[in-house]
């Protein structure tokens, strides 16, 4: 004999009473309360950029690279990044977090003291890090450079250049601002020659103008003056230059 089975009308419940009621016995026992709403979910941690944030100096850490011509230039380099164990057999080593600085241009950013130019450079250097690439890099002043490669104990000068010379990403702070000498224009044509010639990215900032244009007061020095020719050479070949204009920060923040 058989029965025709009525399916039950309108919609059932996902969870059975019985069901229901244990799960609830089990919350007010670890004295959970179901209305409380949930918190906002918190974005995830990059521990690239937590690393990278901690070498930042501090009044750069929430630096943003805004300039259009700076945010161009992340996106340049980070579309150029490669992936270096995408076709290994840990495919997992390939994924956007692993992807490392190859080769690429560089900019040298100009203008007044105070107008934004270090604050873009190390907005760049945070934004190739949040774009999810590995990104070694060094940041020094050039007078802090020269200082470095003077000191007499520690390790090998010539190391130490090298690593300037050779680190993917560096930032070259206040170029022309130190006092000048046959040394110091050495130690600048062969670091930035050799960045040069292998396309590493280099930040430059300086607060002279590239060369003397007309109308620039002629008490005014630029980097012709400052670094000589044969450097600035170096610098048109291997930058884009972009003048930073704008009011000193440091005495807005007053």
């Amino acid at each position: 004999m058989s029965r025709t089975l009525t399916p039950p009308s309108g919609p059932q419940p996902a969870v059975g009473e019985r069901l229901r009621a244990r799960l609830k016995a089990r919350v007010a026992e670890r004295g959970i309360d179901p209305s409380t709403p949930l918190p906002p979910t918190a974005p995830e941690p990059v521990p690239a950029l937590e690393a990278a944030q901690r070498r930042i100096p501090y009044d750069y850490r929430e630096a943003v690279a805004s300039h259009p011509h700076v945010a161009a230039w992340v996106k340049t380099i980070a579309g150029a990044s490669t992936a270096p164990y995408a076709d290994s057999l840990q495919p997992h080593y390939g994924t956007a977090g692993r992807r490392m600085i190859t080769r690429g241009p560089s900019l040298l950013l100009w203008g007044p003291t105070g107008s934004g130019k270090t604050h873009e450079a190390f907005g760049a250097i945070r934004s190739l890090t949040a774009a999810g690439c590995a990104v070694p890099w060094t940041a020094t002043t050039a007078a802090d450079l020269y200082g470095t490669l003077r000191t007499r104990t520690g390790p090998d000068p010539e190391e130490t250049l090298r690593r300037y010379m050779q680190v993917p990403v560096l930032l070259l702070d206040d170029i022309g601002a130190a006092k000048t000498s046959e040394w110091t224009e050495e130690i600048t044509f062969r670091l930035l020659n050799w960045r040069a010639q292998n396309r590493f990215p280099t930040l430059i900032t300086s607060n002279l103008a590239p060369v003397r244009e007309h109308g620039t007061d002629p008490r005014q020095p630029v980097l012709r003056d400052r670094l000589g020719d044969r450097i600035l050479s170096r610098l048109s070949g291997m930058c884009t230059a972009i003048e930073i204009n704008g009011p000193d920060r440091r005495f807005q923040r007053r």
